[in-house]
């Protein structure tokens, strides 16, 4: 089975072959710094509307479901994208301002004046291409933090136990609210520099039959978070 650190080593073990065989040379060549963040991505764009409507944004922003924003796991806020729903061909440009979807499979969550452009009202998910227009020139040189989301569970004391036997393991587990209809409690694992440190953490934890996957911390976890279970 080829893991997230797979996509990773090979190329780089590719990269050193090649190296090994010019090492006599002066001017090798140095392979670029990988992107903070991908600029391309393809899964399952869902929607969403209220109970959000009319609430505080990841950003701080109220969240109006009729303007062209969308939310994710990671890109920086205020990154520009354009995502194509690849059953009809239909794209639209939208400004990430909020986090998620929280959903094993998810990449993107659209408002609901993109999801009427997207053709996405009625099947409510569908298959896209997200590709990233412009970010922030911050984004580049500020330092990020991310997390793995191990689960999300309305029931509290179900989330603090997989929390607890997860900081026991790995370290660093955690229990944080998620607000919508009824309160949610996600759980999360590391606060980690990188994003590839985040993916090989989230390897880690995956070995262990977990759902999981990469989340951007857009503030740093305290030590009353990382104990609230």
């Amino acid at each position: 089975m080829i893991t997230r650190r797979d996509l990773f080593v090979v190329p780089a073990l590719a990269l050193a072959i090649a190296l090994c065989g010019c090492h006599k040379s002066r001017n090798v060549a140095h392979a670029p710094a990988r992107a903070p963040f991908p600029t391309v991505e393809i899964g399952l764009a869902s929607w969403y509307g209220h109970p959000y409507h009319g609430r505080p944004a990841a950003d701080g922003e109220i969240y109006d479901m009729e303007k062209m924003t969308a939310a994710h796991r990671t890109l920086p806020f205020n990154t520009w994208v354009r995502v194509t729903n690849l059953g009809n061909g239909r794209s639209v440009e939208l400004r990430i301002i909020d986090r998620g979807p929280f959903v094993e499979g998810r990449v993107i969550d659209v408002s609901h004046a993109a999801a009427q452009q997207l053709d996405l009202i009625g099947p409510g998910v569908a298959s896209v291409r997200v590709e990233v227009i412009s970010a922030p020139a911050a984004a580049r040189e500020t330092p990020a933090l991310y997390a793995v989301q191990v689960g999300s569970f309305m029931d509290r004391a179900r989330a603090a136990r997989l929390a607890s036997d997860l900081n026991v393991r790995y370290g660093g587990a955690r229990i944080e609210p998620r607000e919508g209809d009824h309160i949610g409690w996600r759980v999360l694992v590391g606060a980690e520099s990188s994003m590839f440190a985040a993916e090989e953490l989230a390897d880690s934890i995956q070995a262990g039959k977990n759902d999981c996957f990469v989340v951007r911390l857009d503030q740093p976890a305290s030590p009353a978070a990382s104990s609230a279970y």
